[in-house]
């Protein structure tokens, strides 16, 4: 018996389904409807949950958060955010990974910030000296997007 439904050229999957495509437990899905972190599309006609592919990539967000060390909380609280941000679960995706890179690279920053300080002088200068093109670029970057959307 096949687990993914076809409606109105929406692919919907059963939580067996899901739970294979996104690498997780059928109890995880489970517990996360359940704590609101993901929710189904619509029943099937014999009471099924049915859950979308935005689903499917909102739950992959999620475990990739939890790999990178973010409690429930903290997860919910950066989908709700970017929930209220826009509607299109396209955009909110991407501003999300956006958000988590950034912090994955705040959390990196801050581990390597005590080797940085017992280096040497010429040591230094030549780490800052391979850095300060490609952070310049991405500052650049994040900047023209701020602006293209009328935050600054």
């Amino acid at each position: 018996m096949k687990e993914v439904i076809s409606l109105s050229e929406t692919l919907l999957y059963r939580i067996g389904e899901l739970s294979k495509l996104a690498g997780v437990s059928p109890r995880t899905i489970d517990f996360y409807t359940s704590t609101g972190l993901i929710e189904p599309e619509k029943r099937s006609p014999k009471n099924y949950r049915l859950y979308s592919d935005e689903t499917l990539l909102r739950l992959k967000r999620i475990v990739q958060m939890k790999k990178d060390k973010y409690s429930l909380e903290e997860i919910k609280a950066s989908m709700t955010g970017w929930s209220k941000v826009s509607s299109e679960e396209q955009v909110s995706g991407q501003l999300m990974e956006l958000q988590i890179h950034l912090e994955q690279l705040q959390r990196e920053v801050k581990a390597i910030e005590p080797v940085l300080n017992q280096l040497k002088p010429q040591q230094a200068k030549q780490v800052f000296k391979r850095l300060v093109p490609q952070t310049a670029a991405c500052v650049e970057a994040l900047m023209l997007l701020l602006n293209k959307g009328g935050f600054m």
